[in-house]
């Protein structure tokens, strides 16, 4: 009876073990090598998959990834990395939704607790990353590359050619968390790689968590994408080389206070380094939070190697140095000072602010006269506080990166990057089908509007960053503008005839106290009637913030 009772125990165990070996919260791992990509292949929610090496999607293959399906990388380094590879000529289609996005992870990470792998270096470099390679046209002499991350001698990590249209898949709603094998000496994968991917592909909602690398970068290539996440990454935020020239519509990145180096490292060519198409993407309505500071290392744009670019609308905040470096470099024949002096880099309607080296325009260009005149002596882009509601960088709801004093910083309103001051530079080949930035206008700057709650926002349910806890969920704050009593988003003489109408004529109460109270004096009184007519018309100061 005992002997009977041991076999039945000891085949209960094993029987427990290798359901452990084979599950991943109640859902079966299917471990998938490269031999499992053959033709058009399906991944569903209903499984776990684990990635075991480098997968390809071949020319002509196609995979597609259901909403709510969570694919995990072995670790490893080198040869034994694991990544997900879609060669030229091959399609994936990650078809994530708000409520159910697809997750790319490590082996490690249980997702039902967002604690479980550490927030810090240990959490990065865990599997490899995402790879996509295309057709379009990339700048250097052979207009084709191989790609990084993979081993050069790799037929499969080749990328370039000449259809800017070509069609590489979907991405949409899709988190990559914890990545960035090394596979040799500084050559890490990035989150999410992009080498000359056509326009006719779509990247829509996608956030890199945790990466040992850079959170996203495009060789080349003209593909658009909209609404991007990139948080605590070992190296920079957005990267681009080899002359892409897509455009970015709403993006976010914060940085870890003791790594990551620039919110954008853009480079034009490699070889050679004037080559075209120049580098012209174009970014409108994105926000850019470095390392803090007070943390210093850590600077915000790096624009060198004859690159171009365009950003509209933008709020870059708490970097560790400067704002802005543009390279001039004598010993090429061309250089980034050229491509701005070229029109080919323009800044406009940005606010710059919290930077370590000082919030002058001199401190934030670095002490470069040309680069300062450029970008702050035409008005457009300011030195002032957006006031931002709240930066944190740990899981304690306290992250809430939208602006509070956009007016009172004296922002000049949104505009249209392709409209009549948009980005054209002369002799620059411009990809036509930038996102429809003309949808506009929008009433503030940055990645987040300032009338919603963080729990309303393009983030929220389907980042890490809601998921674990690092976002707000504070309601939105009454006050704006102080003196904008009729809550209109501006100063003018009907907020002054509506606070004569309530002081003396009975009229309608403030839809909100603190934007009547002008100097911040706790009562709404003739002194804040008399603040607001020096302001408008003898030159007095403005109103207190908010």
């Amino acid at each position: 009876m005992n002997r009977i009772l041991t076999m039945c125990l000891l085949l209960l165990a094993l029987a427990i073990s290798a359901s452990a070996q084979v599950s991943d919260d109640g859902k079966p791992v299917v471990v998938v090598t490269n031999a499992d990509i053959v033709g058009n292949v399906t991944w569903t929610a209903g499984n776990v998959y684990n990635l075991s090496g480098f997968m390809y999607v071949e020319s002509g293959e196609k995979l597609t990834i259901e909403p709510g399906t969570i694919v995990k990388g072995n670790p490893g380094q080198g040869a034994n990395a694991s990544a997900l590879i879609v060669a030229r000529g091959g399609q994936i289609f990650a078809n994530g939704t708000q409520a159910l996005p697809v997750i790319f992870t490590s082996i490690q990470d249980d997702l039902d607790d967002p604690s479980d792998i550490p927030l810090d270096a240990n959490g990065r470099g865990l599997w490899g990353g995402l790879i996509i390679l295309g057709n379009a046209k990339i700048n250097t002499t052979t207009g084709v590359g191989q790609i990084e991350g993979i081993p050069e001698t790799e037929p499969r990590g080749a990328y370039g050619g000449n259809d800017d249209n070509d069609n590489s898949g979907v991405l949409t709603y899709v988190s990559i968390r914890h990545g960035g094998s090394e596979i040799g000496a500084a050559n890490e994968i990035n989150g999410l790689t992009m080498g000359a991917v056509g326009r006719g592909t779509t990247v829509s909602h996608v956030e890199v968590l945790f990466n040992l690398d850079d959170g996203y970068e495009w060789f080349g290539g003209t593909v658009n994408a909209d609404h991007l996440v990139t948080a605590f990454c070992g190296d920079d935020a957005f990267d681009y080389d080899e002359g892409w020239r897509g455009g970015v519509e709403y993006s976010f990145c914060i940085m870890s206070t003791d790594v990551g180096d620039r919110g954008g490292e853009h480079d034009g060519g490699t070889s050679p380094v004037d080559g075209t198409p120049y580098a012209t993407p174009l970014f409108s309505n994105v926000t850019y939070f470095g390392r803090g500071a007070v943390n210093g290392g850590q600077r915000c744009f790096e624009i060198r190697d004859n690159s171009g670019g365009g950003w509209y609308n933008s709020i870059f905040y708490d970097h560790g140095t400067y704002g802005i470096k543009v390279e001039e470099n004598l010993a090429e024949p061309t250089d980034s000072q050229d491509r701005l002096a070229a029109g080919h880099i323009k800044f406009m309607n940005n606010l710059w602010y919290e930077f370590g080296d000082g919030n002058s325009t001199t401190a934030i260009c670095n002490g470069v006269a040309t680069t300062e005149a450029a970008i702050f002596g035409s008005g457009n882009d300011l030195a002032a506080d957006p006031g931002i509601a709240s930066v944190s960088r740990i899981p304690n709801g306290l992250l809430d990166p939208r602006p509070t004093n956009l007016f009172g910083a004296g922002w000049g309103g949104w505009v249209d990057p392709q409209g009549a001051s948009g980005f054209f530079p002369a002799g620059a080949e411009i990809d036509v089908s930038y996102p429809a930035y003309n949808s506009g206008p929008y009433p503030y700057a940055g990645a987040f509007d300032p009338d919603l709650p963080m729990t309303s926002q393009w983030t929220d349910n389907w980042t890490f960053l809601s998921f674990a806890g690092y976002l707000s969920t504070a309601p939105v704050a009454c006050c704006k503008l102080r003196g904008d009593n009729n809550h209109s988003g501006a100063i003018d003489i009907s907020d002054l005839t509506f606070q004569v109408d309530f002081l003396f004529g009975g009229g309608a109460s403030h839809p909100c106290e603190d934007e009547g109270d002008f100097n911040a004096s706790g009562a709404i009184d003739i002194t804040d009637l008399t603040d607001m007519v020096d302001f408008l018309f003898g030159g007095g100061s403005g109103p207190s913030p908010c």
